[in-house]
């Protein structure tokens, strides 16, 4: 077992360098964003609520071929046939959305309340098209286990895109603030585009990308299999329903946010709850962006050691070490949290700091739900997943609209929270008659308990000093790493001995 943990290890590791590392050096962009001398925070929820309909337009493009793809490539004796038409598929696609989007951008623009920029909608189709025809050659590149092309492409795309963030929103607009203008600011530079340049950056960033794949797409010779197709579609349907629920789950708060206030509070006041509650969500970025790279190797893993006799039980340490590290993490966000409200530069958004730990929690259920959700993948039973994923998106909307007109953007939170925890319970049940893997429930209990202890316990420390006040935080971090690491590792080798 302590081989393919090993190998799981070393390819979180090398998939975090593009997916933590890289994203996390995007989410470096949020001070910038909610820099008053940037944009006020009902600008801030423009972004926020465009980027929450991409999160659903690119699971709608992807319709499970992603996953599909990894299931029939790995056991395929004609991989370039799977590869080819899977890839076809996606193209045919996203030229169709892309073209019909383009054509209605005004409507589309108008009906979202941008009735001015439908500009917004024609680049978001190119943003999410061209996202959509690279998920399958990078999926490719996953499933040979090309890590380095794979980071190297996606760290590109980030580059560029900071770069061009920093070029519009820092040197033109500071240059054209202090009326320092070249031609180059001149040039490149409209002062009304304003939100407007994230996505142009985002945009070019992706054009990029997508000749740097471009290679990987054209050397391969055509193939279109109808009944591989359909074998990946069957595969992939159900999943794209439990990805259409999950980012309910994830990102459909945002724009009820927004539809939900704006008849008591009106549209600016509503967009910038928008722009507050998105800034917040930034905080959990640690816990998000830990599963987001777990997620990119754990999923391959899954698949490869499915015939291992060994695999439910290297499937429970996952999860228990999963589940101490992620709790760790929170720990180190919310006894520090006055250290990571710098992250936003506005005070306008430390109002609503109170909701980060119920974030952060919600974030965690996610990760221990795709954790869980390995039965179904494993057993070819994903049409189970889009039934707990609806279940979700049922509880999502049902308390975002009972919540949000009473509390706000915490309505958003608990809803967000209570969606996640459901999950991760169905699932567990579930999945334990499918596939039983032995996971300990007392252990995981355990580690919440002592987590939320230390939480709660830090939040009645009432010392004046400040240095005294952080020592104490860190020993008290300190005695959940050390009890988490005798139980895991200690504790088991002597139990490993025994047995």
């Amino acid at each position: 077992m302590a081989s393919p943990l090993k190998k799981l290890a070393s390819q979180t590791a090398i998939y975090g360098l593009s997916s933590i590392l890289g994203r996390f050096l995007n989410y470096l962009l949020t001070p910038l964003y909610t820099s008053a001398e940037v944009f006020q925070t009902d600008q801030y929820g423009i972004i926020t609520e465009m980027y929450s309909y991409v999160a659903f337009l690119v699971v709608l493009l992807m319709y499970g071929m992603e996953t599909a793809f990894f299931r029939y490539y790995s056991d395929a004796k004609n991989k370039d046939a799977v590869y080819s038409t899977a890839l076809w598929s996606m193209i045919i696609s996203t030229t169709v959305f892309v073209s019909a989007t383009s054509l209605f951008a005004q409507p589309i623009a108008s009906f979202l309340g941008y009735p001015d920029h439908s500009e917004y909608i024609s680049w978001f189709a190119l943003i999410v098209g061209l996202d959509a025809l690279i998920a399958i050659p990078l999926a490719k590149l996953r499933a040979e286990n090309k890590a380095i092309r794979f980071v190297f492409i996606n760290f590109s795309f980030i580059s560029i895109n900071i770069g061009l963030n920093l070029f519009f929103l820092v040197y033109c607009l500071q240059g054209y603030n202090d009326g320092n203008t070249n031609w180059i600011i001149d040039f490149a530079y409209d002062p009304e585009t304003a939100v407007g340049y994230v996505f142009i950056a985002n945009l070019i960033a992706s054009v990029f990308r997508f000749l740097l794949v471009m290679p990987d797409m054209i050397k391969i010779r055509f193939v279109f299999d109808r009944v591989i197709w359909k074998n990946l579609l069957l595969y992939g349907a159900p999943l794209l329903i439990v990805g259409l629920a999950g980012n309910i789950n994830e990102a459909l708060d945002k724009p009820l946010l927004k539809w939900l206030l704006i008849p008591s509070l009106g549209e600016e006041q509503a967009m910038s709850q928008v722009g507050i509650y998105g800034g917040i969500y930034k905080l959990s970025i640690a816990i998000t962006l830990f599963v987001q790279a777990y997620r990119y190797a754990a999923e391959p893993f899954f698949f490869s050691q499915r015939s291992n006799a060994q695999a439910p039980a290297a499937y429970a340490k996952m999860l228990h070490l999963f589940t101490a590290f992620v709790l760790f993490a929170f720990l180190i966000i919310t006894l520090f949290i006055d250290v990571f409200k710098q992250f936003l530069q506005s005070d306008e958004y430390w109002v609503a700091l109170g909701i980060v730990p119920i974030l952060l929690l919600a974030n965690i259920f996610l990760g221990i739900y795709y954790n869980l959700s390995v039965w179904y993948k494993l057993t070819d039973k994903t049409i189970y997943g889009s039934y707990i994923a609806l279940v979700g998106a049922l509880i999502t909307i049902s308390l975002n609209v009972w919540l949000i007109p009473i509390m706000g953007y915490k309505g958003c939170a608990l809803a967000t929270l209570g969606c996640y925890f459901t999950m991760a319970v169905i699932s567990f049940v579930i999945g334990q008659h499918h596939y039983p893997v032995p996971y300990s429930l007392p252990k995981l209990g355990f580690y919440f308990a002592l987590a939320l202890s230390i939480y709660f316990l830090n939040l009645n420390l009432n010392i004046e000093s400040l240095l005294l006040t952080s020592i104490i935080r860190l020993l008290l971090i300190g005695g959940f790493l050390s009890i988490v690491g005798y139980i895991e590792f200690f504790r088991s080798k002597i139990h490993d001995t025994k047995n």
